[in-house]
């Protein structure tokens, strides 16, 4: 299936196309995404895929084979397959990047995807819908390390001058008492749960279906009410 996608960036064109050449910082603002290995021309990784259930694991590598520093463009030949032999997945990817306005960049990625397995039970309209949500996730993630390596730190706040008290009986007494009043040992915080960063892409699909067939579900649900009421009978 062929999938279509544009998005702007506000950086320049050659500074988006330079942060495009490290592959392993692009990996890290796809959800799943796990780079082994990497050089000028090829990569591999895997990617974690939840779809309810199901979990799949997809180990595989790409290879540039055709890149043009001058048009700001290249195409990558993917592919990978579930460790468990659930499915396999391809793709043909072709970027172009333009000029934009405001001196922002315009990218554009065409992709032939083919997959098997549960992934493939979904049709193009899904797959557009769902991918365009991704997209949209990798874009806020790569706009926020464009644009925040330039951001300055904030000033550190001015000490604060120490006011002199002048010690008093009643005040030498207070700090004698807590002195002697045994303080209890803090307990450790709790480790927070590990986080799980497979994409999840039930979660992705799910929004989709119900804003594509709710009329169909509404109906449905009509149905099943009637039929509910004629058993009670």
């Amino acid at each position: 299936m062929d999938l279509s996608h544009r998005f702007t960036v506000a950086t320049p064109v050659e500074e988006t196309w330079a942060h495009f050449q490290d592959i392993a910082a692009l990996a890290e603002c796809f959800p799943g995404a796990q780079l082994t290995s990497a050089d000028a021309d090829t990569f591999a990784g895997t990617v974690k895929v939840k779809l309810g259930p199901i979990a799949l694991v997809y180990a595989g590598s790409g290879t540039f084979v055709d890149k043009d520093d001058a048009a700001h463009s290249f195409k990558v030949d993917a592919k990978g397959k579930d460790k468990r032999g659930n499915g396999t997945a391809g793709a043909q990817v072709s970027l172009s990047m333009h000029d934009g306005a405001d001196g922002g960049t315009d990218v554009e990625v065409l992709t032939d995807l083919n997959i098997t397995g549960k992934p493939a039970q979904f049709g193009r309209g899904v797959m557009q819908d769902v991918s365009d949500k991704l997209l949209g996730q990798f874009v806020s993630c790569l706009e926020q390390r464009l644009t925040g390596a330039d951001a300055e730190p904030a000033p550190a706040p001015a000490p604060v001058a120490a006011t002199e008290v002048e010690p008093t009986p009643l005040a030498d007494a207070a700090a004698t008492a807590a002195a002697a009043t045994p303080r209890p040992t803090p307990r450790p915080l709790a480790a927070a749960p590990a986080q799980d960063d497979a994409l999840d892409l039930g979660a992705a699909v799910l929004p989709v279906l119900a804003k594509a067939y709710w009329r169909q579900g509404l109906g449905a649900l009509a149905v099943l009410l009637v039929i509910w009421r004629i058993l009670r009978r």
